[in-house]
């Protein structure tokens, strides 16, 4: 069964967190099926090993990542490979992670953006 773990840096303040906990929200309610969690880098919880845990008590085999970071920085080129190394270890071969490029580096998002700048200047 394939899962996703969204991944974010976090913050001290809680109302960082409340578009992530929008979009959660959506996710669940467009695939309800979908075993789905949200993870924090710091600052917030659950942490990558606590989300990840839940998907392996819900049963996926396969846990598709998506860091939702606006570009390919420091976190995402040294923080994350080290997280799914962990989680590697922890689970072994009864889970298969596979990393996406962050949300900043997809076309979709690329897209949105720009037509939301866009609308600004209507």
């Amino acid at each position: 069964m394939d899962g996703l773990l969204l991944f974010a840096h976090g913050a001290r303040d809680p109302a960082w967190a409340r578009p992530f906990e929008i979009v959660t929200e959506r996710l669940r309610a467009a695939r309800p099926d979908t075993p789905l969690a949200m993870a924090y880098l710091e600052l917030m919880s659950p942490d990558m090993e606590q989300a990840a845990a839940q998907l392996a008590a819900a049963g996926c085999t396969r846990v598709h990542v998506l860091p939702l970071f606006l570009g390919t920085g420091g976190h995402v080129r040294r923080d994350v490979p080290v997280l799914l190394e962990r989680l590697r270890e922890l689970h072994g071969d009864a889970i298969e992670w596979l990393l996406h490029p962050p949300l900043g580096d997809q076309e979709a998002m690329l897209q949105a953006i720009t037509q939301t700048c866009l609308g600004v200047l209507d």
